[in-house]
């Protein structure tokens, strides 16, 4: 494979990944966030999935984000909270979705990921520097 196409895709990497740690960092900000009403759901943690891109002026297959979605699947939590504006009948408010600990984990792998993608490209410059040298 050629090297500049080997940095295209870590570079392509680099961007999925920034854009995940962005979603990320969404869903932490928004941790602690209630219902504005009684009934009324908090925020709705978000996932990010890729998809691959076939780049056809280079043959290349990059990485790419398909969607940002809403979690569907997780249930709200509650909090006995009943002088709460958004609090039911019974006292509890809906609280956001988010695990502070799942959203860590997945921030410590997506930085993982964007690290090991910025040392391919810095190993092919070094790479190709060592093949300008030679030509010298």
């Amino acid at each position: 494979m050629d090297l500049t196409k080997a940095m295209e895709v870590s570079a392509s990497g680099m961007y999925a990944q920034g854009k995940r740690v962005r979603v990320i960092a969404e869903n932490i900000a928004n941790a602690d966030s209630t219902a504005e009403k009684p009934g009324g759901d908090p925020y709705r943690r978000q996932v990010i999935t890729f998809k691959a891109l076939l780049d056809r002026a280079t043959g290349v297959e990059k990485v790419g984000v398909r969607d940002i979605k809403r979690d569907q699947v997780t249930q709200f939590g509650e909090r006995y909270e009943p002088a709460h504006p958004a609090a039911d009948a019974n006292g509890y408010v809906k609280t956001a979705n988010v695990n502070a600990i799942v959203e860590m984990a997945d921030m410590r792998e997506a930085q993982r990921s964007y690290e090991a993608n910025l040392n391919l490209i810095g190993m092919s410059k070094n790479m190709i520097q060592k093949a300008i040298d030679l030509l010298r």
